[in-house]
């Protein structure tokens, strides 16, 4: 006897509001006795953090749990695909079915919500795994976050996890005879909070630098016949060869305000530079490099950790592009070529940010632009590389169905109460001038119609209220969403599920 799952788009990304479908297959050569057969649709968040060698962590506890792990069931749906309800209504309580020797098909079909609802689904049972030959319990917790359903997530073997998936099982009424089970997982990527209205302004960080003098090296025979002036009453004491007035500039990183960015586009990003002094060389952009940060936040009761992951968007070096000319007056801005970077899009395994009951996951965006000057035939030698970082969130780019928008815009608009954002730890200075609103020109007035409403930190749980049967999937492709696969012999949640009993 054998039983899987079927779904009808197996390598598909799915998003909320999507409507799954598939078949429980069912074969057996022989008469088969059942009770029922059970599909469930799933998502769980996993962590599993160990106490030694971690600050701050009571070593007395450590040492008698060794580990923690934490299990919040963020979707659970469950439908009895047999006996159907004409036979239930007509079978007594708790009978068994026979089922002939053949191939059984019982289709499914599930809709995706919007939030996680792991404060009514979590229990001993989904607390409980298997671990080789040990049990393994998860210990209760209260701490519950109501948002938008997180995306897939793996990357930290036997550590953190988010997994979506199909279960069959096939439920056999004698106790000594083991329920069968089967499972296919499937890609989640969320629907994006509603974006505010583009109000023309940006948030920046700044860095300046001052350049050095430089020293020009003197001719061997200058050397060798000159006699050297000393020092003295009247005498200069500037060295030979050196430049009076080398630039001082100042480099912008500039996004839209909020600091949005979009999986699977490019960036909307402007570099811009101005010399602060009067100075007659030319600023020569020579290295550039994009690196989106990611802080992941795990929690596992008593213990915390954060795990940083980086892609790189971009990187340029040996480069000779020069910034404006010797003519370029104090003050203006010489913006960076976006052709060095507004062709490449985001990582395909880049998660857009979401927190949820265990895991968070926040990014930075980190700008390292590397300048020169001198003139055209002559550089000078030395290069200054400018680390420009800002806080960024990241959206799926999947728009929420405009249905879902028009009966959230007619609720009573809340007030959001504000958070302070706490930068994550870097491993060298931040940038000295914080990010903040760059001067813009006055905000356009909005078309006419029903503005988008503002949200606020509060939007993702208020999908769920605005939700209807009538509201549909997402109209339009799905983008592309991957999350690598656990290096060979690594650590892994899938051997820890739990042997349920139905």
């Amino acid at each position: 006897m054998s039983v899987r799952i079927q779904l009808d788009k197996p390598h598909a990304c799915f998003t909320n509001l999507d409507i799954i479908t598939g078949k429980a297959i069912f074969s057996t050569v022989f008469e088969e006795t059942i009770s029922a057969i059970v599909v469930k649709l799933e998502g769980e968040s996993r962590t599993r953090l160990a106490g030694d060698g971690m600050p701050g962590v009571d070593y007395i506890r450590a040492e008698r749990a060794g580990t923690e792990l934490e299990v919040h069931k963020l979707l659970y749906n469950v439908v009895s695909v047999f006996p159907s309800p004409d036979l239930q209504r007509a079978s007594a309580r708790n009978a068994s079915y026979t089922l002939p020797p053949g191939q059984h098909e019982y289709p499914f079909r599930f809709k995706l919500p919007f939030n996680n609802d792991c404060a009514k689904t979590n229990s001993m049972l989904t607390n409980l795994n298997m671990v080789g030959m040990r049990m393994e319990m998860a210990r209760n917790t209260e701490k519950h976050v109501k948002k938008t359903l997180p995306p897939s997530l793996s990357g930290f073997p036997g550590e953190a996890e988010i997994r979506y998936y199909v279960k069959v099982t096939v439920q056999r009424p004698s106790f000594f005879k083991e329920n069968f089970r089967a499972t296919a997982d499937f890609k989640f990527f969320p629907i994006e909070p509603p974006r505010p209205p583009d109000s023309k302004k940006e948030s920046y960080a700044r860095r300046q630098h001052q350049f050095s003098p430089s020293i020009a090296q003197p001719s061997a025979k200058g050397r060798l016949f000159r006699k050297e002036k000393p020092f003295g009453i009247g005498s200069s004491i500037q060295l030979p060869g050196t430049s009076e007035d080398p630039p001082r500039i100042s480099i912008d990183g500039r996004l839209p305000d909020p600091a949005i960015i979009t999986c699977n586009e490019p960036l909307p990003l402007r570099i811009l530079v101005s010399k602060q002094n009067s100075s007659p060389d030319t600023i020569f952009l020579r290295m550039l490099q994009i690196e989106l940060i990611g802080y992941t936040s795990i929690r596992a009761h008593d213990f915390s950790r954060k795990e940083t992951t980086s892609s790189i968007i971009t990187s340029h070096s040996n480069l000779r592009i020069p910034l404006g000319n010797s003519q370029t007056i104090t003050g203006k801005d010489m913006e960076v070529s976006r052709a060095l970077w507004n062709t490449i899009s985001l990582p395909n395994t880049v998660a857009p940010t979401f927190e949820t009951c265990n895991l968070s996951r926040q990014y930075v965006l980190e700008v390292r632009v590397g300048l020169a000057y001198g003139s055209p035939g002559n550089i000078k030698p030395e290069l200054t590389v400018q680390p420009l970082r800002m806080p960024v969130q990241v959206y799926s780019g999947i728009a929420p169905p405009e249905a879902l928008l028009a009966a959230m815009a007619g609720r009573p608009a809340t007030q959001a109460q504000p958070r302070p954002y706490n930068p994550p730890p870097f491993s060298h200075a931040p940038s000295r001038i914080p990010v903040h609103p760059a001067a813009a020109p006055p905000q356009n007035i909005p078309p006419s119609g029903i503005p988008p409403p503002d949200f606020g930190d509060d939007a993702p749980p208020s999908y769920e209220d605005a939700m209807a049967d009538n509201v549909g999937p997402v109209a339009g492709g799905r983008r592309d969403y991957q999350q690598p696969d656990p290096p060979p012999g690594a650590p892994r949640f899938s051997a820890d599920r739990k042997r349920e009993s139905g």
